[in-house]
Order: C-alpha cells, then structure tokens, then sequence
C-alpha cells in the first residue's frame, strides 16, 4: 500500500479533535474497520488506529500531545500523511474490564494470547455502548468467550463507528467546528 495524504481542516465533536478522511482516501486502506497506520500529522511522527467512520471511512482522533507535536488546533488546516502498518500497538484496556480479566484467570490467559489486533475489537465492543448495564453485560460475557477459548469478538461490525461521544448507531456525527 502507498502512503495517503490528506489535507484536512482538524474538527471538533464534543471533547474528541479529529480529521476525518475522504472516501477515496480510506478506499486505500486495507480494511473498512479500525486500522493501524503509521506516518506523520503536519509532520509530526505518529502510530495510531484509524476509527471507522460508519460510513465507508476513517477518522484520526487526535489527542493532546499529537495537536501539540503537530503545533495545530481546532480549526487549522493539517497534512496527515499515513500507511497502513502490520505491527500493531497495544490498545488502552478500560479499568473495569482489566480488573474482569484479571479476576478471571482463564479469561485473562486467552486475552494475553490474542494478538492486539483482537485486542482492539474487545476494547472497540466495550466502547460502543453508552449504556452501563450493558457494558457490564459485555464485559460478562467477553469474559465467558475467553474463558471458552473464543480469541475474537463475535457478531461485531468492525466498520462501525464505536466512540459513541461522536457517533450515534456506529456512524460518526457530522464533524462540527465548536
């Protein structure tokens, strides 16, 4: 795959500062979900996962220390260059279903033997739900998958949209200067 290079005006969705790709942009991504890449924003280095869009994109949350590093914010036009990259980094595991892994010894094995793709997935099905009963229901029963030796998510769209403070149904909100 070729490096992609998008010229985009950094967006504002409640708290979440993002650049959202053109179309014909993520066509040239392996994948419609969640994919790790690795390049450069305003030429600043960076190794992130790209989200899915819900609509046949991707968007780049950009966090503090990246608008930092690209010297840029809200509202300034970045150049984000990326390609997609085999070596995947850890996702960030939310407390509730570390401290669930962790109590479910069988669980936890299966979790340190998936690889940090799937990593992602569970982490991703977690997000998706601003429902608390319902996280706690997932996060039950990722632990009986893992327990049960099942290495991936089941019956997930990984194309969705999972962040749900910019999305709503999978699909993310209208980027909106605020």
């Amino acid at each position: 795959m070729s490096a992609i290079r998008v010229e985009a005006q950094l967006s504002q969705i409640g708290e979440h500062t993002l650049v959202h790709l053109p179309k014909e942009a993520s066509a040239g991504l392996p994948s419609r979900g969640v994919t790790m890449v690795e390049g450069t924003l305003n030429g600043a280095p960076i190794k992130t996962v790209l989200e899915p869009d819900g609509k046949k994109s991707h968007w780049l949350n950009v966090d503090k220390g990246m608008l930092k590093a690209a010297g840029a914010q809200v509202g300034d036009r970045v150049t984000l260059e990326v390609e997609s990259c085999k070596d995947w980094i850890e996702p960030e595991v939310p407390a509730d279903l570390k401290a669930a892994l962790e109590a479910t010894p069988d669980a936890y094995a299966t979790w340190l033997d998936t690889t940090p793709m799937a990593r992602w997935d569970w982490v991703r099905w977690m997000r998706a739900t601003k429902s608390a009963a319902t996280r706690a229901k997932r996060i039950a029963n990722a632990c009986d998958m893992l327990s049960g030796g099942k290495r991936r998510v089941c019956c997930f769209d990984r194309a969705q949209c999972t962040e749900p403070a910019v999305s709503k149904s999978g699909v993310l909100l209208d980027d909106a200067i605020l």
